[in-house]
């Protein structure tokens, strides 16, 4: 068990390396920005006051790109079933919702760190309007957006500069999406319990220590095995966090986010049977209560999915897959959630984000700088002047 929210079952492949111990206690002692906003005592660029001018909208179009709003989204599809207020997510081009009629109940929230970034500029443009709010949350400093939002008289939001947008959902990035949300943000931020912990930070350790010795073995495909369709835009955040914190000098892992039970009759047959530079991770939550089957539709041959729930087919197709790559010794972990709320979600988050530091750190990677996305926009701008 990691927490007792989560059950946990590891990699079976080696020992605790030593070299990763280390490098968590001195993550730990040093005082790192990212660290903090995991923190319960992470101090907000937003106060109460500001968070109650913006309590009475019912509608929230968030407007960025990566890490500014992966976050959020996850957070908003992990526990719809808590929020009341509708909330829309524009992060790309070409994508457009139909909003309700009555702009004095909506709200635009515009995120960019760097205050620069195309497609948010671009969104932006075509979404701000007279009888629409907008909030903005971006650096402190001279920017595209920072000017907008003071032409506009816009509220502004300090985005810390010393956290990136992939590792910022736990700081105003994410959290003041989750409070305008009405969720309970205090719960999110669980590092100073964690710590405490010994198993979580036992289990952490025993993690990258497998991790390590899968990449060695040049296995670089990480494949989520995802049961919980709320948890989808969880594992596109978790995508982005491993894909751009590790992917340098040639080494990396690659995430793929697989929706289960439904990739059973399209990519199963390859997972177990094909190439063998994978390894994977099953995802599942605990549902109760879900729908029930009509006991009156079943033939004879189906009654063993008599008095079943749809959640109890798929914790039965979940398990019998962790059998079936137990047998064929396929490289596997497993998540398996007690609850969906605050707490877990951020457990999760912590897990993750530790999980991919000290992955960059022992592979001697920056797991906090993307130098090569800079190639394409700088070369987006060249285009675009030449047109």
């Amino acid at each position: 068990m990691l927490t007792k929210n989560i059950n946990f079952k590891n990699f079976k492949i080696t020992q605790p390396n030593k070299k990763v111990s280390v490098i968590l206690k001195k993550l730990l002692k040093k005082d790192n920005e990212i660290l903090n906003s995991l923190n319960r005592n992470y101090k907000n660029s937003y106060t109460k006051k500001t968070l109650s001018k913006f309590k009475n909208f019912s509608e929230i179009i968030l407007i960025g790109m990566g890490g500014s709003i992966l976050g959020s989204r996850s957070i908003y599809s992990f526990l719809k079933n808590k929020i009341k207020k509708n909330f829309y997510f524009v992060d790309n081009l070409e994508k457009f919702f139909s909003f309700s009629k009555n702009k004095k109940k909506q709200i635009n929230l515009i995120i960019s760190k760097s205050g620069n970034t195309l497609e948010t500029i671009v969104n932006s443009n075509l979404l701000i309007n007279n009888k629409r709010k907008n909030i903005f949350i971006t650096e402190n400093k001279n920017s595209y957006l920072m000017n907008l939002a003071k032409k506009l008289k816009s509220e502004i939001i300090h985005h810390n500069n010393y956290i990136g947008g992939r590792y910022s959902v736990l700081s105003e990035v994410g959290i003041l999406p989750a409070d305008l949300m009405g969720l309970n943000t205090n719960k999110f931020r669980r590092l100073n319990f964690l710590i405490k912990n010994k198993n979580f930070l036992n289990s952490l350790v025993l993690n990258v220590s497998n991790t390590l010795s899968l990449l060695k073995r040049k296995k670089t495909n990480s494949i989520i095995l995802n049961y919980d369709e709320s948890s989808s835009d969880l594992f596109f955040w978790y995508q982005q966090l491993i894909a751009e914190s590790l992917g340098k000098k040639s080494k990396g892992i690659l995430p793929i986010v697989s929706n289960m039970p439904k990739d059973n009759h399209s990519l199963m047959q390859l997972y177990i049977d094909g190439f063998k530079n994978n390894f994977y991770t099953f995802f599942f939550v605990n549902e109760n209560p879900s729908k029930k089957i009509n006991n009156k539709l079943l033939s004879k041959s189906f009654e063993y999915l008599k008095n079943k729930s749809v959640n109890d087919v798929k914790q039965a197709q979940f398990k019998a897959t962790e059998k079936v790559f137990q047998r064929k010794n396929i490289p596997f972990r497993s998540f398996e959630l007690n609850k969906r709320n605050e707490e877990s979600l951020g457990e999760l988050f912590v897990f993750f984000i530790l999980e991919t530091i000290l992955l960059g750190k022992a592979i001697n990677v920056n797991p906090y700088d993307q130098p090569s996305v800079e190639l394409i926009k700088n070369e987006t701008k060249k285009i675009l002047n030449n047109y």
